[in-house]
């Protein structure tokens, strides 16, 4: 019987269902839209049911469309910062999913002082609001529906992968993979589980944590018209790098979609301070980690401006937007607040000159080059110079970002046919490398031209960028 491997991808945006044949080609695929709501400043979340369905719905959809074949393996990914609180007896959500991108208790973080070294070496973070923990102490400070399981032993808390394998396996698997535990602030990437001593330190329950899940062993088999054994679960942009086939070290990756990442595969530890040293994959071979920078609103702060000045299609028409406006003004970018190099939650987000519309949402985009440059630079001077840069994303399919990133590096510039990063490397992953994994390219590289003008504007942007944060890390 033909056999396919089962990719699930659950984005800021949507959930995905990919089904792959053994020769790596693309068989059916489905996706489902989930809302994120924004009921205070800095605060991102989803409604949790509907998380649910936006994965369920494409996976029946593709499982009952490929009825006579037979599903060989699935893995799943997600945004690996976000987090859920369930009852671990009903499986009912007690919490909204509270996305990476928020950041509702900084205020309370910053008042833990902790050493952020100390972190860093347990955990490859930085100490912040994004990731997990504060996250996790919020809803058991907060909702009174998760202190009552919690009373009642029934609470179970932490990544959102964890919920979601919980949710769609038969066998409600309660379990947490590495690569979306290492999001959490609470993670030993030594130890390969919870830190006791990060989990006292954040005021947290440990029993309710999901168990570490174990190495190589399938985590159930997801509710489908196919009997689908979940033989991974992994982070969107950890299953990204592997979107064609094994990720050459000598490339920067570049996944941009509502945020924006930039990682180099590399050796733990790394000293690299205004990075992160994050977890890719960890299998029976042992852990491989890279080294990464973070932008956190990308097309989040593209859609978001786009929608407040009335530029219609605006991300679609970058292009058509470029080549009619030569000089946009400047934009520091503080949506969802400041990744790597700065690490701050908050940044009132303003322009530095005057434009019509259409030239604004062209400094939206050169705010996301220029951060991505700076974490580029940074990347580069602690590993070394690159080969060129592999993009990913919803926002590769932008001729004008990729020209960009190229001019500003000096580093020609791969753009995939294939955009979904997330979903290819997943079936990469989940086969063990047997299948090819080619995206393909849109023809010959983006190479890297002369570009005074944009050079000029990423140096005033970073001298006011240094200005508004008190910090220039470059």
């Amino acid at each position: 019987m033909r056999g396919y491997w089962l990719a699930l991808d659950q984005g800021g945006h949507a959930g995905r269902a990919m089904a792959f044949d053994e020769s790596g080609r693309l068989l059916a695929e489905e996706s489902h839209d989930v809302a994120t709501h924004e009921p205070a400043a800095g605060w991102f979340e989803q409604d949790a049911e509907a998380v649910v369905r936006s994965l369920a719905q494409p996976l029946a959809a593709v499982t009952s469309r490929l009825g006579d074949r037979r599903c060989l393996g699935a893995g799943l990914a997600t945004q690996r910062a976000s987090i859920a609180c369930w009852d671990r007896t009903s499986g009912e959500a007690l919490a909204p999913v509270i996305s990476w991108r928020d950041t509702r208790r900084a205020d309370w973080l910053a008042t833990l002082a902790l050493d952020d070294d100390w972190i860093r070496a347990k955990t490859g973070l930085r100490v912040s609001a994004h990731y997990g923990a504060s996250k996790l102490r919020w809803c058991l400070d907060e909702l009174p529906a998760v202190q009552e399981a919690l009373a009642g032993g029934r609470l179970a808390f932490g990544p959102l992968a964890s919920f979601l394998s919980f949710r769609l396996t038969r066998e409600r698997t309660l379990a947490a993979d590495p690569v979306n535990a290492s999001r959490t602030l609470l993670w030993d990437l030594e130890k390969r589980r919870f830190s006791d001593a990060l989990v006292e330190r954040f005021g947290l329950p440990g029993e309710a944590l999901p168990p570490p899940a174990p190495l190589g062993a399938p985590l159930g088999t997801l509710d489908a018209d196919a009997a689908a054994p979940l033989m991974l679960v992994t982070g969107d942009q950890a299953a990204a790098l592997f979107a064609g086939g094994e990720p050459d070290p000598d490339d920067i990756f570049i996944n941009a979609g509502t945020g924006a990442f930039a990682l180099r595969l590399g050796a733990w530890p790394n000293e690299a301070r205004r990075l992160l040293t994050s977890l890719v994959v960890e299998g029976r071979n042992g852990p491989r980690y890279a080294l990464e920078g973070t932008v956190n609103a990308a097309g989040s702060a593209l859609d978001a401006v786009a929608a407040e000045l009335a530029v219609p299609q605006g991300v679609r028409r970058l292009d058509e937007i470029a080549a009619a406006h030569a000089d946009p003004p400047i934009y520091l970018n503080g949506r969802s607040g400041l990744g790597s190099p700065w690490w701050q939650p908050v940044l009132a987000s303003r322009w530095i000159g005057t434009g019509p519309p259409e030239a604004r949402l062209l400094g939206v985009l050169d705010s996301v080059v220029f951060a991505l440059q700076t974490n580029i630079e940074l990347i580069t001077r602690h590993t070394g110079p690159a080969r060129r840069i592999v993009l990913g994303g919803g926002l590769s399919r932008s001729r004008t970002f990729a020209q960009r990133l190229a001019d500003l590096s000096g580093l020609p510039v791969v753009r995939p046919v294939i955009t979904e990063a997330t979903g290819l490397g997943l079936a990469f992953l989940v086969s063990g490398g047997t299948i090819p994994c080619d995206r393909g390219e849109t023809s010959e590289p983006v190479l890297p031209g002369p570009c005074p003008a944009l050079s000029g504007r990423y140096r005033q942007w970073r001298e006011e960028m240094a200005r508004a944060t008190g910090l220039d890390p470059v």
